[in-house]
Order: structure tokens, then C-alpha cells, then sequence
């Protein structure tokens, strides 16, 4: 389904209920990475209810292992349409006896876009639905397309974020999995250059970022991407080593850590809703 306005024109597929495709209308852009499955075969998954890695591919729920592969399961995940207008789209994925086997909650997991003149807000919204208190993960793994045209190249563009501070990523291992070891990330100022080899070492993982948001530049125009993310403590950057596209991800979660499982309410950044309660976040994408 499509919602649009002046500006943008936005693809969603209800399936993950992922982003497809991000048009800016005057120039007739296409923001969004295309999903090549010979490269990276998503656009924009929305990960819950884990972020990253879990040790042994499962989670621990008083003591009793589940199953969970990397990023979660609402990313293959088919969700329910229940709100749609012109320019707003919302979509639900509800626990079911499928969910239970992996996820022991009940719980409604909602995904909502809407359009505002040339911003794209994404909101999430965990329902809890259960007689108790809900633990989960939640974040965001946009593809954007770098370069933005044809006649440019990776090399021209860069991250430029919010705030000019030392950044630092924590380290995963080859399993995906914090090591414990941190390496500063080399910068310009507020740049972080975009090379082909920025990602050979996997995602750069920022735990400790003042900047609440990072934009996409080129020195070739003054177009750009700038996504905001309030309200997310920890930050992602990531593409498959020589694609043209780099990801922003904002994360309400993370990987495990290398060593023995943890319980799950004990995970690192782990969110709560109380039973009963609903806990929201937003994030901004401006195509300037």
C-alpha cells in the first residue's frame, strides 16, 4: 500500500510491515534501497522483539529457553492493516499461538508511518496485553541509497551528525555478539566519511552518542537525508561491505554480550510495559 503527499510518495508491504520504497516526488528520487537479494535482500525491517544477536539463537523467560533468531520475528511477520488515510498508514501484529512459541506474551506490536510535508515519522508502539509485565527490544534498519544519483560515487558522501564528538562502536564478534572491546571511530569533525571498507569489521555500534541525529550528504549538492531519533539511546550504522546504501538504525535494544545467557528481563537495554500500558517511540526521516 502507498501513502503520499506533495513531497513524498511511501511503499509499505505487509509483510514485516517494511518500507519499500521512499520518493521524493520533485526529484523524482528514490531514497530507499531496492532490496537486491543478491546483496542484501530487505529494505527496511522493523525488528522486534530482539535487536541483533541472542546467544544460542534463543531468549530466556524464567528459565525456559525460547527461540529467536537475529533481529526478531516480526520482520517475516505478516501484519494487519487497521488504519489507513492519504498521507498515514498503521499496521498491527498481534501474538498469536505462533508468537507464543518463541515470544511467551501477549501483546499488540504496532508500526506507524505518516507524512508531513517532506518528513516521514515512524512509530512504534508496544501494547501490553498480557496479566503481566512485557519485556522486549524494538528498533529500526533503514537502507538508504548512497549515492542519491547516477554520475556520483560512494566516496562523496558522508554521515555528518548532530554534535562534534569522539565517537566510539563496541565490537561484535564474527557470531554477532559484544565482545566487550570498544575502537574509536575515526571522524572529521562531525563527518563520518562513507567508504566501501567503513563496514568490513560489521555494524559500527554507538552506545554513548550526545547527537540525536545523523544526516546523509554529498559534496556534490546540497541534498540530504537527515534522520532524528530522540528517544533511542543506542545507534546502528551498517551496509553490507561495497553496496550502495548505508543504514541508519535507531535501537530500543541490542545484541547479546559473548558469554552466558542472561534472563531476558536482564538483557541490556531492555524495555518494560507494565500490564496494561503502552510504551511508543518515534523516529523523523527528513528528505531535504
Amino acid at each position: 500500500m502507498e501513502i503520499l503527499n506533495d513531497f513524498l510518495a511511501v511503499s509499505i508491504r505487509p509483510q514485516g510491515a517494511e518500507l519499500t520504497s521512499v520518493v521524493h516526488k520533485p526529484t523524482e528520487t528514490e531514497h530507499l534501497w531496492q532490496g537486491d537479494p543478491a546483496v542484501w535482500g530487505w529494505h527496511a525491517p522493523n525488528l522486534f522483539p530482539v535487536v541483533g544477536g541472542c546467544l544460542n539463537n534463543q531468549i530466556l523467560v524464567g528459565g525456559v529457553g525460547y527461540p529467536m533468531g537475529r533481529h526478531g520475528f516480526a520482520r517475516q511477520s505478516v501484519f494487519a492493516l487497521v488504519e489507513q488515510t492519504e498521507t498515514r498508514a498503521r499496521f498491527a501484529l498481534t501474538d498469536s499461538d505462533e508468537t507464543k512459541k518463541a515470544f511467551p506474551y501477549r501483546f499488540v506490536f504496532e508500526v506507524e508511518y505518516a507524512l508531513n510535508d517532506n518528513t516521514l515519522s515512524v512509530t512504534y508502539r508496544v501494547h501490553n496485553t498480557d496479566d503481566k509485565s512485557v519485556f522486549f527490544s524494538v528498533g529500526a534498519h533503514p537502507a538508504f541509497n548512497v549515492p542519491f544519483g547516477e554520475g556520483e560515487n560512494y566516496e562523496d558522501y558522508w554521515l555528518e551528525f548532530e554534535q562534534d564528538e569522539p565517537l566510539m562502536t563496541h565490537l561484535l564478534s564474527t557470531d554477532g555478539y559484544f565482545t566487550g572491546e570498544t575502537q574509536p571511530i575515526p571522524t572529521h569533525g562531525n563527518r563520518l566519511l562513507l567508504t566501501k571498507h567503513l563496514f568490513d569489521q560489521d555494524a559500527l555500534v554507538i552506545k554513548n552518542l550526545r547527537s540525536r541525529s545523523v544526516s546523509i550528504r554529498s559534496k556534490n549538492h546540497d541534498r540530504a537525508i537527515t534522520v532524528w531519533f530522540e528517544g533511542f539511546p543506542y545507534l546502528g550504522l551498517w551496509a553490507k561491505p561495497g553496496a550502495p546504501f548505508v543504514c541508519i538504525e535507531p535501537w530500543l535494544g541490542c545484541a547479546d554480550s559473548v558469554g552466558e545467557p542472561v534472563e531476558f528481563s536482564h538483557k541490556e537495554l531492555i524495555q518494560k510495559v507494565a500490564m496494561g500500558g503502552v510504551v511508543e517511540a518515534t523516529f523523523i526521516v527528513r528528505i531535504e
